[in-house]
């Protein structure tokens, strides 16, 4: 672009020494045209600027890992002069890392019209993935000027988590919610107020099950299988503070979230709701929401990635347990990639629970050893990034 400008400077010297020599009407006109022209071209690639707006067009909002979807470039150009060369610098980032990823698009602009340059954007790892136009540079038609426009036009992507198999058991103590109004579909159980199923006499039920009524009418015992509540109060509380800045950082958050959804799914297939505890920075405050169907948990999955912005504010878990001193539950599962000695402590003396875990996401297996007991009531499980399947066996919930 300079030598262009010094390119048109000697030019114009050009047609001045001509007109100096000559004194022909068409030195006059050359000179002046020559003089003219980049003034022409400065207003009319201003005027371009002016009238050209950017934004992004995504098909949704929400991707799934490791699949690359299509982001669209929307530029028009309201005016009625054509851009014969353009630059964008697109960039983007996971909010859970400072890592930018960037590179550049090239493509002419149409007069009165619009069009929609089409990219492809992938992400290895969950979380909310913001992209941004930095700026778009245009040029006048012999790259003498340009203009930036669309400067920090931005749209957002939330990368969704997968979940992973884990092994483990739910404990159906009798630690359940009175007048529950959630039961079982596949196994029975101890609440008389609802019946799960009628079936033949077996030695050893109990009297007072025989369905007496019933029982005459077919001339044989028949028996009341009662219903198991399944709306135990259990809670999994997701510890989302950031206690390292590295190039670990990204990995971490990521297995740390898969684990939580890991174990709700896990505890969904076998019928137990539950609370689902977290810090959510769009609302400041700790949030607690029932999942009780995938659908919930979807939900409360998407609110945690798009409830995070720049900053990775979260509030120590310490001050959740301070505003709710006295939880008793049937199991709580505290998952954090971090030994938090207040939470812990907490946990282990105050918190009333039949089940108590610390599922804590690690670097790596050498991390994991390090873990010490010191719990007495806690069942300390370490999760290697990226190896929840592996880490989460035998867990009780």
């Amino acid at each position: 672009m300079i030598l262009t400008k010094i390119l048109f400077i000697v030019l114009i010297l050009i047609c001045a020494a001509f007109y100096i020599l000559y004194i022909w009407d068409f030195a006059l006109v050359l000179l002046v045209v020559m003089l003219m022209l980049p003034v022409f071209l400065f207003i009319t690639t201003f005027i371009a600027k002016k009238m050209i707006s950017v934004d992004f067009s995504l098909r949704s909002d929400t991707v799934a890992k490791n699949d690359s979807f299509p982001v669209q470039l929307c530029v028009t150009n309201r005016s009625i002069f054509p851009i014969g060369k353009a630059e964008a610098r697109i960039e983007y980032y996971n909010v859970f890392n400072n890592q930018i990823t960037d590179f550049e698009l090239y493509f002419p602009i149409q007069s009165r019209n619009s069009q929609r340059i089409t990219f492809q954007v992938s992400s290895r790892f969950c979380g909310n993935l913001k992209i941004r136009c930095a700026y778009i540079s245009i040029f006048d038609p012999i790259r003498l000027f340009r203009f930036r426009t669309g400067k920090n036009t931005t749209a957002e992507v939330f990368v969704m988590p997968e979940g992973h198999d884990i092994s483990g058991s739910i404990s159906f103590a009798d630690h359940y919610t009175e007048e529950s109004t959630m039961f079982s579909e596949s196994k029975p159980g101890d609440d008389p107020s609802e019946v799960f199923d009628l079936r033949e006499y077996n030695p050893g039920d109990k009297l007072n099950r025989i369905h007496w009524k019933l029982s005459s009418k077919k001339d044989e015992f028949i028996v009341k299988d009662y219903s198991l509540p399944v709306d135990v109060p259990s809670a999994v509380f997701l510890d989302l503070k950031c206690y390292e800045d590295s190039v670990y950082t990204l990995p971490v958050f990521d297995t740390l979230i898969e684990t939580v959804l890991s174990v709700s799914q896990f505890m969904i297939m076998n019928e137990r709701s539950h609370k689902l505890i977290y810090f959510s920075g769009k609302e400041n405050s700790f949030v607690e929401r029932l999942i009780t169907d995938q659908d919930t948990l979807t939900n409360a999955m998407r609110d945690i990635i798009r409830s995070f912005n720049d900053n990775l504010y979260c509030m120590p878990s310490a001050a959740y347990f301070n505003d709710n001193p006295t939880l008793s539950l049937a199991s709580f599962t505290y998952i954090s990639s971090s030994m938090d000695t207040a939470a812990m402590n907490h946990i282990d003396d105050e918190l009333d629970a039949e089940a108590k875990n610390a599922v804590i996401v690690v670097k790596n297996q050498g991390d994991a050893l390090k873990l010490g007991a010191g719990f007495d009531n806690i069942n300390i499980i370490p999760v290697v990034i990226g190896r929840i399947s592996a880490s989460i066996k035998d867990i009780e919930l």
